[in-house]
């Protein structure tokens, strides 16, 4: 997301360190909600779909592995942030310092191993302690599945209900199981499908979603990661029939699928 004013702030940035850098943004933003009509008109609320994005063009950007691109979006993010911060200082709610503040100590207290005396051997260990400080602050007060986005993606979502689940021992003994459960769910999507039932098939669909993403959890990948990369290798296969159409002097619609289907396995070559 670009401000649309005019003006070049570039090299306000330039010859400071981390620290002045950091309050020289804040006063760039300070400076853009009290000029800028734009900024000035948003709400916490009107840039909600400007956090989610720049946070999934970061990880866009890890994927791609290009540090440029991920530097980039990384300060577009932080912008957002500092957007919110902002917002929250206008209403006398908090600042971005309150803000820091509460961050740096909650790390602190759900470290104890680094910065107290405890000694966790490992990373399960201090996974545990996490969510037992998550108690202690309040975090789970009834519910194990307490605090758990609702706006999280679904999958992701699946993955960490299905994990919380797991520590305490409500879960499957091994992958065979899981992938028992997902044939299970196919046949009753089948069934559903023969009984045309459109309800049915939605919640059988789902089930074998979610069925999916136990099996994923199972071989250590995160589903949301899988498939992301899979739309970005089916864009760029589609891409190269696209290309390749326009080489042939062809419009997509006028080739057959097998025609399309040929072109599809020679991008699959190349990648």
């Amino acid at each position: 997301m670009r401000c649309p004013c005019k003006g070049d702030i570039k090299g306000m940035l330039q010859d400071l360190n981390s620290e002045e850098m950091f309050k020289r943004l804040i006063k760039v933003m300070e400076r853009l909600r009290k000029d800028c009509p734009w900024d000035r008109e948003q709400t916490r609320e009107s840039i909600k779909p400007f956090l989610l994005e720049e946070t999934y063009e970061v990880l866009e950007a890890i994927d791609e592995g290009e540090p440029e691109k991920i530097k980039e979006e990384l300060g577009d993010l932080l912008f957002q942030i500092i957007f919110q911060c902002q917002i929250a200082k206008e209403r006398g709610e908090f600042t971005i310092d309150d803000v820091i503040e509460h961050i740096a100590n909650k790390m602190v207290s759900r470290h104890p191993h680094v910065f107290g005396d405890a000694n966790f051997r490992t990373a399960e260990e201090v996974l545990r302690q996490w969510e037992e400080r998550k108690k202690e602050e309040g975090k789970q007060k009834e519910s194990l599945l307490e605090g758990i986005p609702k706006e999280l993606p679904a999958l992701i979502r699946a993955e960490k209900v299905q994990s919380r689940a797991s520590k305490v021992g409500f879960d499957w003994k091994d992958i065979k199981e899981v992938i028992e459960k997902l044939n299970e769910e196919l046949m009753e999507f089948r069934e559903a499908l023969e009984k045309n039932d459109k309800t049915e098939i939605e919640d059988e669909l789902g089930d074998i979603f979610f069925s999916l993403v136990n099996i994923s959890r199972f071989v250590g990948v995160n589903p949301e990661d899988a498939l992301r990369k899979t739309i970005s290798k089916f864009i760029a296969r589609f891409r190269y029939i696209e290309t390749k159409s326009k080489e042939m002097g062809k419009d997509l619609t006028e080739m057959t699928l097998e025609e399309m289907d040929r072109l599809w396995e020679e991008a699959k070559g190349q990648s």
